[in-house]
């Protein structure tokens, strides 16, 4: 059995990815915008190029992963290596080029540091996240570290949205420079980073090691999985879509309240967050109360129904959000409170699934390919980014947005839209791809019986 501590120490990898991650996901959009400079259209056309790019190298991190023998395991030591550089790219994505710079050469600036710090956001989490199938070889063990990972993703986003709205302010006010401020918040949450990624590391251990028997080529690792996995590709899909629904309603929640509600300023706690923060932050609360349902639902209803279900809901609330007038605060936080409680709880379904195709995928052809598996997820992860992110920036621009300026009637109309009608559209999507998932319970068992006597026989 894996002890308590090392549970802890396995969710502090995916708390310290979680915390940039959702700085990113929420702020950098406008940074970029009010901040760096940046028209939204070219924002959107950068998001959609790097993250493709950023997208297509999850497998390969995985691949190599797989191959990597050290004394330290194949896992552990991308996580250690990779820590620094992690916290190092992320400080420089939020660093602003002086302005004496030509408008195309702080562009490629932008584009050359998020790249930077993709690459490293994935050299560090395939990784960590195919630790989950070498730590241990139990079930139990292994949804009980998956839980851990997503309660401490969910926390680490928590402290990201509490963090960084008062860190920039402060530092804004101390070096007078909203530039600099946002330079210096991040590299504070980069130290913490860094910090849970070293624990991390000294606490998890490489239990599980691999015949040799069960490693293939990478050719034949790569045409087992493009060519005969079906549920890894109706994952996949499944959850691109979902991510899409996430990343364009949190992209665009920062507008929503700056430019539609008039209330970005509005402070709360004793002037600590603003309304925005705090709408984000109930987000993310209602996010970790729906990891802790979804488990005890999908045993009683099934993954599929509890996954489909929570997308469909999802969407109709989205679209009641649409028509929210800019007084009606309370009706907003209650609908981001459902709708993110519905949110929560498919990742974790997510997440068991990915483990169901790892098996399903041994039993069905003898190797195991771990981090290529599980690469997956941070490949469909990236990806719903990717297109979310982009639409985002494109709507924006089609709707007419101009940053820090009172906006038309046609660009409020789309910043509603983003968090209403048009997410929606993933969500469905999303519901209607996992109905199609054919890795059941029934068949699950078979697998696992299957690859239990096959390990006994060796």
């Amino acid at each position: 059995m894996v002890g308590i501590k090392e549970k802890i120490s396995y969710g502090f990898g995916d708390m310290a990815s979680s915390v940039f991650w959702k700085i990113f996901g929420m702020y950098l959009l406008f940074f970029y915008t009010d901040i760096f400079g940046l028209a939204p259209a070219a924002v959107g056309t950068m998001f959609f190029v790097t993250r493709i790019w950023d997208a297509v190298n999850d497998p390969i991190f995985g691949m190599l992963a797989d191959r990597t023998e050290s004394r330290r395991g194949k896992f552990r030591p991308w996580i250690l290596f990779g820590a620094l550089p992690f916290a190092i790219f992320g400080v420089l994505t939020f660093a602003v080029p002086p302005t004496t710079w030509a408008p195309w050469t702080r562009l490629l600036y932008a584009y050359i540091t998020y790249t930077l710090m993709m690459m490293a956001y994935s050299a560090v989490n395939v990784p960590y996240a195919s630790l989950l199938g070498v730590i241990s070889s139990d079930g139990r063990d292994r949804n009980a570290l998956s839980s851990y990972r997503m309660f401490f993703a969910y926390a680490g986003s928590l402290i990201a949205l509490a963090m960084t709205e008062p860190l920039v302010r402060f530092f804004s006010r101390s070096l007078d420079s909203d530039a600099l401020g946002w330079t210096f918040s991040v590299a504070v949450v980069g130290l913490l980073c860094l910090a849970l990624l070293l624990l991390c590391f000294r606490g998890v251990c490489e239990r599980v090691r691999p015949d040799a028997s069960e490693s293939g080529s990478v050719s034949e690792d790569l045409k087992d999985l493009l060519l005969h996995n079906r549920p890894w590709w109706i994952l996949l899909g499944a959850g691109i879509t979902a991510l899409i629904f996430n990343s364009v309603r949190d992209g665009a929640a920062i507008y929503y309240f700056k430019y539609y509600v008039h209330q970005e300023d509005t402070q709360a706690f004793g002037g600590f967050f603003t309304l925005s923060a705090l709408y984000l932050m109930v987000g993310q609360l209602s996010n970790m109360a729906g990891v802790a349902l979804s488990a005890p639902l999908a045993d009683r209803l099934g993954k599929k129904r509890v996954y489909g279900g929570a997308m469909c809901i999802a969407a109709l609330l989205s679209i009641v959000f649409f028509f929210l007038q800019p007084n009606q605060i309370v009706l907003m936080f209650v609908l981001q409170l459902l709708i993110s409680l519905c949110a929560g709880s498919i990742f974790p379904l997510l997440w068991s699934m990915y483990a169901d195709i790892a098996d399903w995928s041994e039993w069905k052809t003898g190797r195991r390919a771990t981090g290529l598996i599980f690469s997956s997820s941070s490949m469909s992860q990236k990806l719903g980014w990717t297109i979310g992110g982009a639409l985002t920036g494109w709507l924006l621009s089609f709707y007419g947005f101009q940053a820090n300026e009172i906006q038309s009637a046609d660009a409020i109309s789309g910043i509603r839209a983003m968090l209403g009608y048009l997410p929606a559209v993933g969500a469905v999507a999303s519901a209607i791809l996992v109905s199609f998932y054919p890795l059941g319970d029934n068949t699950m068992r078979e697998v696992a019986e299957g690859l239990e006597s096959r390990r006994r026989t060796k």
